[in-house]
């Protein structure tokens, strides 16, 4: 006769599903809440650990290639996670946290202009660049373009990114983003390095929070009204039932969120 073996797992799952029903959080907005915090997370920490390194190292462990490449796997790997100070930093610094001169560590959490870089100039880089995120996203998520395979989407995303930041990263970085840039520099003018984070290069913080908004807005545009407006509707038909129209508002309901929560993410 064979004696049945007690399963090593089952205590395992049955304190995974205890915790599952007493400390999951109900309300959704409180979930998507802590999926964005994490893969927030994620990405700051690719992205601003690959700055860092390169910064404190000077450039010996690390380059702007390398730099690209940590915000690429950031967002695609933050994408992925939320879909579903040190010794050494004070010994490079002295203990001054500068935001200009040779040992300026400010830009390793926010992003400050290039030398050559004025306001305008700025602006328009930003709107471009994020003008381009959004609308290759858009390009991307389109289940009526070829888009990208289910479940790929954030490897299409890193390397849209990484396309951008290896063809236009040379004036100001990337931020492409209001909360990539607003949130570190509030931090690092928390943090010791005072309101110079706000005042250095004529006053550039409000470019990476005014230029993405702009650039978003005309990269949807300019994808809806080249592109999407113009897909042929193939399997339209003259006289459909009611539900069946639903049905099809309820998939563009749901593609129209996949859209946001990708670009969100980005």
């Amino acid at each position: 006769m064979q004696r049945s073996v007690p399963c090593v797992f089952s205590p395992v799952r049955r304190t995974r599903s205890i915790m599952k029903h007493h400390c999951a959080l109900k309300h959704g907005i409180f979930k998507e809440f802590l999926a964005e915090f994490l893969g927030t997370f994620v990405l700051v920490l690719f992205g601003c650990g690959s700055v860092a390194q390169t910064v404190l190292s000077r450039n010996t462990l690390g380059e702007p290639l390398t730099v690209h490449i940590g915000f690429s796997t950031g967002l695609m790997m933050g994408v992925y996670v939320a879909g579903g100070v040190s010794d050494a930093f004070m010994d490079f610094t002295s203990g001054i946290l500068s935001v200009t001169g040779i040992n300026a560590t400010g830009h390793i959490f926010a992003s400050y202009p290039g030398r050559h870089l004025t306001v305008l100039g700025g602006f328009v880089d930003q709107v471009v660049g994020t003008g381009m995120l959004v609308l290759c996203i858009l390009a991307v998520v389109d289940g009526r373009n070829i888009g990208a395979p289910h479940g790929v989407e954030p490897l299409a995303v890193g390397l849209i990114l990484l396309g951008i930041s290896v063809s236009m990263g040379l004036n100001c970085g990337y931020p492409l983003n209001p909360a990539r840039d607003l949130g570190p520099r509030l931090f690092t003018a928390a943090a010791g390095w005072g309101m110079e984070v706000f005042s250095t290069a004529d006053y550039w913080w409000w470019i990476p929070v005014a230029g993405p908004l702009v650039g978003g807005v005309a990269g949807a545009v300019i994808y809806f009204l080249l592109i999407e407006l113009h897909h042929s509707n193939h399997n339209d038909k003259p006289h459909e039932e009611p539900e069946e129209e639903d049905d099809e508002e309820e998939d563009e309901d749901s593609s129209l969120k996949d859209k946001y929560e990708m670009i969100n993410m980005s």
